[in-house]
């Protein structure tokens, strides 16, 4: 799987507190930003940061063995 396509599969469709559909254009800021503002009830939507070098590393490492 690309990096991209995980980065996707990361960012919500919908705000976690109060349901409203993210925008395609606040989904593409989100997964460039890390977070973003509910415009709906001003809930701040923050993701982990996800280290995809330290999983495949991680699966390389286990496949060599």
């Amino acid at each position: 799987m690309t990096e991209n396509k995980r980065e996707k599969e990361l960012v919500p469709d919908f705000c976690p507190h109060c349901g409203k559909e993210l925008t395609p254009w606040e989904k593409v800021l989100l997964s460039v930003d890390r977070a973003l503002m509910c415009r709906n009830c001003w809930y701040r939507i923050i993701l982990k940061p996800v280290l995809f070098e330290d999983n495949e590393r991680k699966s390389k490492s286990e496949k060599d063995s």
